[in-house]
């Protein structure tokens, strides 16, 4: 039990506030904790910087602690202040229609079934239902000071950008959450740390009650290299197994040694032997990249479809073969590419073939030549399209 108590502590953790001591304490009296993650569904599905917390809540809850996942659908209206500039609103409609298939793909972490289920709770049960007075109440708990002690506040003044006063309220509102559900502890990312902190304060203000947070590690490499949407490789739990086992194999080498730790059950002492083959060579960087990809897409779906993802992977990039299953499309001569690539789902939208276009990655196997925006099917063959998709195009 030792050990398995160090390990919650330990793996992956950056921080733990007020002190590794004091939650190390509560878990050696056996203690029953309720802990919670807070997500709020600013899109229309989790990802892999999503499971990292999530499988440290996993991990408390199969250690027999009450765990919540608490769906940000009222906070998620304005939108944790992370960014540059202050985000765009997002409506009632738009985040509900986010967070549909959010418990399901949870449930590939979480067990939300059982004799002790992952409970989830929605926080404009209670956000949506304060009143103007109750607002200021709240607002009363902190300062001005106090909140331009987070650095992006503080970027954006050096800067010269601008800060609203609702931006202000969503840390209070993270907070409150605490005191609403009147939990032991929270789990979120390093980069929640002065939310989840808020919280801590206002639990002690308003609770006399001590709440622990845990921040755990973000996943990016030595140079501050994050996965994630802006770069391309952005891993979503709702992605197939060809599709995650493609996105984990275009990662960075420095990427490897975190994918491990943070995203996949290997134990520390087989991570310690990965990073040490890594370091001294004995193992090639792609061989252990496989590994990832292959743990991980097991993990999200299963072992036989991860196989089947690893056949996939090598015969279309590493022995540069069209894959034995690829999908055949049976079309009218002269019609459109662009009209068929959107249509069977190969491309996400007439933008998305245009970018493609412009980077010379959509291409006739067959002919070896790249495409137009304009192009038009004269004749049959096969096409890439980026570098993990292809259809095999027959005409009438």
């Amino acid at each position: 039990m030792k050990d398995i108590d160090d390990e919650l502590l330990t793996r992956g953790i950056v921080n733990v506030y007020p002190s590794k001591e004091y939650v190390a304490a509560r878990l050696a009296r056996g203690e029953k904790l309720t802990i919670y993650l807070g997500i709020d569904p600013t899109g229309p599905t989790l990802h892999l910087g999503h499971s990292i917390p999530l499988k440290k809540l996993g991990d408390f809850q199969k250690a027999g602690h009450k765990i919540i996942l608490l769906m940000g659908d009222f906070t998620a209206m304005i939108g944790d202040p992370d960014k540059a500039t202050a985000r765009a609103p997002l409506t009632r409609k738009q985040i509900l229609l986010n967070l549909k298939n959010y418990k399901s793909q949870a449930s590939k972490i979480l067990s939300f079934t059982g004799k002790n289920p992952a409970k989830i709770m929605f926080n404009s049960k209670w956000l949506g239902k304060m009143n103007f007075e109750d607002v200021l109440n709240l607002a009363s708990q902190m300062t001005v000071q106090q909140m331009l002690k987070r650095d992006m506040f503080d970027r954006r003044i050096k800067e010269g950008k601008l800060i609203f006063i609702h931006e202000f309220m969503y840390p209070l509102m993270q907070g409150y959450d605490s005191v609403a559900m009147d939990v032991d502890g929270e789990i979120g990312g390093n980069d929640q740390t002065f939310n989840m902190l808020v919280g801590r304060d206002l639990m002690k203000t308003l609770k006399n009650k001590e709440k622990f947070v845990l921040t755990v590690k973000l996943l990016e490499d030595s140079e501050g290299n994050k996965m994630g949407k802006t770069e391309g490789n952005m891993v979503a739990l709702s992605d197939t197994p060809e599709e995650m086992y493609g996105k984990v194999m275009s990662w960075n080498d420095g990427l490897i040694i975190p994918g491990f730790e943070l995203c996949t059950n290997v134990s520390m002492q087989e991570l310690e032997i990965i990073a040490r083959e890594l370091v001294d060579g004995s193992m090639n960087p792609r061989d252990l990249k496989m590994k990832l990809a292959y743990e991980l897409t097991s993990l999200y779906h299963d072992k036989e479809k991860a196989k089947k993802a690893e056949n996939h992977f090598i015969e279309a990039f590493q022995n540069r073969e069209i894959p034995k299953d690829v999908l055949e499309i049976t079309v009218e001569k002269n019609t459109l590419l662009i009209d068929v690539l959107v249509k069977n789902n190969l491309v996400s939208s007439k933008t998305e073939f245009r970018r493609l276009v412009e980077d010379h990655a959509i291409m006739h196997l067959d002919t070896n030549e790249k495409v137009s925006n304009t192009q038009i099917i004269t004749v049959s063959g096969v096409y890439r399209i980026g570098k993990k998709r292809f259809c095999k195009i027959i005409i009438k």
